[in-house]
């Protein structure tokens, strides 16, 4: 964290020696106005309840399997119980791996995630690139992202103008 700070404060000074125009967009707010993006985050929230429900339906059968043992357990030898748990144990353990394949870091989540939401991603980054060249921006920052901004004055704001790159403003929007 420490460095992300002296990095900018090495980054604002640069900027203030050299006089290069800056601007800020919020990407989260332009991603929420596109369509596609939209059709994205409902296929991924379709996968993952899906998903979901698998794993509630596996956890249910492992607590069923818990409870027959309970049941039964005053009729059952040791060797019996023995085997009984190590199944339980093996179901937990699939359960776990198939979580893991699932929702783990590169799991088929976010694998799908990242098939369906970069390419908008991608257009928007387009976006931003010619904005940037339009309006002769040495940087631009995104207002969504890690970076706090305490203070942002409107008129560097350019989330308008990337909408209108990517055909999403507002016709009745005079920005310029």
């Amino acid at each position: 964290m420490k460095r992300i700070w002296i990095f900018f404060l090495a980054l604002f000074s640069i900027v203030n020696v050299y006089a290069q125009k800056f601007g800020y967009v919020d990407t989260d707010y332009v991603l929420n106005k596109m369509p596609e993006y939209k059709e994205a985050q409902q296929e991924i929230d379709k996968l993952s309840k899906g998903w979901q429900e698998e794993i509630k339906e596996l956890s249910g059968k492992i607590e069923s399997m818990y409870n027959e043992l309970q049941a039964e357990e005053v009729l059952l030898t040791a060797e019996m119980k023995k085997d009984r748990l190590a199944e339980i144990k093996k179901r937990e353990d699939e359960l776990k791996a198939y979580q893991k394949k699932i929702f783990g870091f590169e799991g088929l989540f976010f694998l799908k995630k990242k098939e369906l939401v970069k390419p908008v991603q991608d257009k928007v980054f387009d976006a931003i690139e010619k904005v940037c060249k339009d309006q002769r921006l040495a940087i631009m920052f995104d207002k969504a992202g890690d970076l706090v901004m305490i203070y942002t004055d409107p008129r560097h704001d350019y989330t308008d103008y990337v909408l209108d790159e990517l055909g999403l403003g507002d016709p009745n929007d005079v920005i310029k």
